[in-house]
């Protein structure tokens, strides 16, 4: 499970949430802004905005690696994945519009005008509602957007500057940060309307929704604190203290943990969401903005077997001679290091193991009886991977050839 921090500051902190600590930083683009994230929904991309040269960081999460940096519009704050990946939608706050990308091609295939300070956004599980919250001084709107079409087809008023969104898990309700109105927007998803505003804390910026949608988690960036809301009966329930200006929260997918980023602190606090005590404080980059934290797949690996030679034993059976196959990840061609090979017959038969070297290779003699020598030589071999948590399985075959 990784979570990934957006440093306004410059570069992306990779957190690993099994030992709360920063395993790696991405760099962003040149005077980038790195400022929202959003992760699709298998957890294989992460989508980084750039506020300040209008680019959307395309990262392969399994590798960790940049892929793209796609120009989108002016400003870029917000960024959301669609339900089934093939879409990235990203607000332009200083154009008004909402750039959206193809997954596919990695490029911006139309632009949608929505209104002045296009920041926050959030989309329906079922892919076809765009939302989008004006962070405008005063009484503010949030933008309803048909996907299939791609228009704005609604606005619905929520309170005083909406910053950030959420839908809940069924759907059914759309929670609106209002942060001049320090108050939360419980809004119908299917008749636009509001149902209710529930106080929190002072000047809040961000919210996250228990998967099971019970509650809500919401940054209060003057306050310094967190407060839990309570989305059934609109009521606010706690208050905890965290960093110095809290800024954006994401749950793990279990709900167990909240992890808040804390702009001025260049930290994040991870919250026991059962407890709801601050279990720790992970130090990432200079001011952390957006946070994304996902369950992320193994990389994709490719095994090459090479040709490994017969050589009789008097008496005895054979040897088979250089056995060896070589291990990479897929996406990157970088080799696979201190992983166990195992060589077998077609049959399945063992014949040795070994451990891939500083260039992912691995390599063995097998001593092996008459028969299997045989079948070795007419049939070939094959060397293969098991995976693990961080690389996928792989197999290969090789030939053999008599010495």
């Amino acid at each position: 499970m990784l979570g990934y921090v957006a440093n306004n500051g410059g570069g992306v902190s990779v957190l690993d949430t099994a030992t709360d600590a920063v395993t790696t930083t991405l760099g962003d683009s040149a005077d980038g802004s790195p400022y929202g994230v959003g992760v699709a929904f298998d957890g294989a991309r992460a989508y980084v905005t750039n506020v300040r040269d209008n680019t959307l960081t395309v990262i392969d999460t399994p590798t960790n690696t940049v892929d793209a940096r796609v120009p989108v519009g002016d400003g870029p704050a917000g960024v959301v994945v669609s339900p089934d990946g093939g879409h990235a939608y990203v607000s332009n706050y200083r154009a008004g519009t909402v750039s959206v990308v193809d997954a596919a091609t990695l490029t911006t295939t139309e632009t949608i005008p929505v209104g002045p300070n296009a920041d926050g956004v959030a989309i329906s599980p079922d892919g076809g509602r765009l939302y989008v919250a004006h962070d405008v001084a005063g009484p503010g709107t949030v933008s309803v957007v048909d996907t299939a079409t791609n228009t704005e087809v609604a606005e619905i008023p929520t309170g005083s500057t909406p910053t950030a969104l959420a839908v809940t898990p069924d759907g059914a309700r759309l929670l609106v940060v209002n942060k001049a109105s320090n108050d939360v927007a419980v809004v119908s998803t299917a008749t636009n309307a509001v149902l209710g505003r529930v106080p929190v804390g002072f000047i809040p910026h961000g919210i996250a929704v228990s998967p099971d949608g019970s509650r809500a988690f919401v940054t209060n960036s003057e306050g310094h604190t967190l407060s839990v809301v309570e989305v059934d009966t609109l009521t606010h329930v706690a208050q905890v203290p965290v960093g110095r200006r809290p800024i954006s929260v994401a749950l793990t997918p279990d709900g167990s943990r909240a992890y808040v980023t804390n702009f001025l602190g260049g930290t994040v606090s991870v919250v026991d969401t059962a407890t709801l005590a601050v279990t720790g404080t992970v130090p990432v980059g200079v001011n952390p903005v957006g946070i994304a934290i996902h369950a992320v797949p193994p990389a994709s690996t490719e095994l090459t077997a090479g040709h490994a030679q017969l050589q009789l034993r008097l008496l005895l059976g054979f040897t088979v001679r250089g056995l060896d196959a070589r291990l990479v990840e897929s996406h990157t061609g970088r080799p696979v290091v201190g992983e166990r090979v195992a060589f077998r017959t077609v049959k399945g038969h063992p014949l040795c193991a070994a451990t891939t070297d500083d260039r992912g290779v691995a390599r063995c003699d097998a001593r092996v009886p008459l028969l299997v020598g045989l079948d070795t030589l007419l049939r070939g071999h094959t060397a293969g991977f098991a995976g693990d948590t961080e690389h996928g399985r792989s197999v290969s075959h090789g030939h053999t050839t008599l010495l």
